[in-house]
């Protein structure tokens, strides 16, 4: 693992009733903002599941940074956004991320002002609008400044102005020191903001690397046309792109099941 990669997947396989849904993936996270994009059942939210720990590997590992590091303070640091997030619609916003901020020492009027809700703390997350409740999400997930911060299609089935305003309060995280992980079908934001790209698709990656390696190698102009260039099913990738359909896992109910019922918190979780 080079000083500059936060985590590392290696020879990763998961499995579901005999089905593959990812098959031997192999990949670097580093510092910034890396985007993974492929069709619906390329295991987009199964790889992010588990690269933050909430889905165990059939086969591989995920490597983290600072494991067996001396003073373990960093060790295997995740925050994790999964695709539903179950909030309990009468508390507070501040009440809500109080309650975790507690558990790593964190700010929560803080972290509420850095997605932009420093004016809805106040507000039980029952009256949020869908956006907003994914900007608490987003809050949540890194609280405690982690490494690395794992956030599964934190834009869907939002409205072109809080999708845009949900990338950016996730890109915002990202630094020098720390890895955002996003999936998403919003192929415009992720030409945007995106510094490294994975496209998925049928469970194997079919190209990594920096978003602006990726477009001057394939001779494009830009993601979406990229995306076009590498998914092998040319109907899906068509019919994903701006999709905004959250990927469902792949047609595994097992992975869905295992990413919705939990909210991941940083430090705290077992990864």
């Amino acid at each position: 693992m080079s000083d500059h990669t936060l985590a590392e997947v290696v020879d990763l396989t998961r499995t579901y009733s005999g089905v593959r849904v990812l098959d031997e993936v192999s990949l670097s996270i580093t510092p910034g903002i890396t985007t993974v994009i492929g069709p619906n059942g390329s295991g987009k939210s199964t790889l992010l599941g588990v690269l933050a720990g909430a889905v165990e590997p059939t086969a591989g590992a995920v490597r983290y940074a600072h494991e067996g590091s001396d003073d373990g303070e960093n060790d295997k640091q995740i925050g994790y956004l999964p695709q539903r997030v179950p909030f309990r619609g009468e508390f507070t916003a501040r009440e809500t991320l109080g309650f975790y901020a507690a558990l790593v020492g964190d700010d929560p009027d803080a972290a509420l002002a850095d997605v932009g809700l420093a004016d809805a703390g106040d507000r039980r997350v029952a009256a949020l609008s869908g956006g907003m409740r994914r900007l608490l999400g987003i809050a949540q997930a890194t609280l405690g400044d982690p490494t690395v911060a794992v956030l599964d299609e934190p834009t869907s089935g939002l409205d072109p102005e809080m999708r845009e305003r949900a990338f950016r309060a996730a890109a915002a995280r990202a630094s020098d020191d720390t890895a955002v992980v996003v999936s998403s079908h919003d192929l415009d934001l992720v030409d945007t903001y995106a510094d490294d790209v994975i496209v998925l698709d049928r469970g194997r990656v079919a190209v990594a690397g920096s978003r602006d390696r990726l477009i001057d190698d394939y001779g494009v102009d830009d993601v979406k046309d990229l995306y076009r260039a590498v998914v092998s099913d040319r109907a899906s990738a068509e019919s994903d792109i701006d999709s905004g359909d959250t990927d469902g896992d792949e047609g595994s109910k097992g992975a869905d099941e295992t990413t919705s019922e939990s909210v991941h918190v940083t430090g705290v979780s077992d990864r």
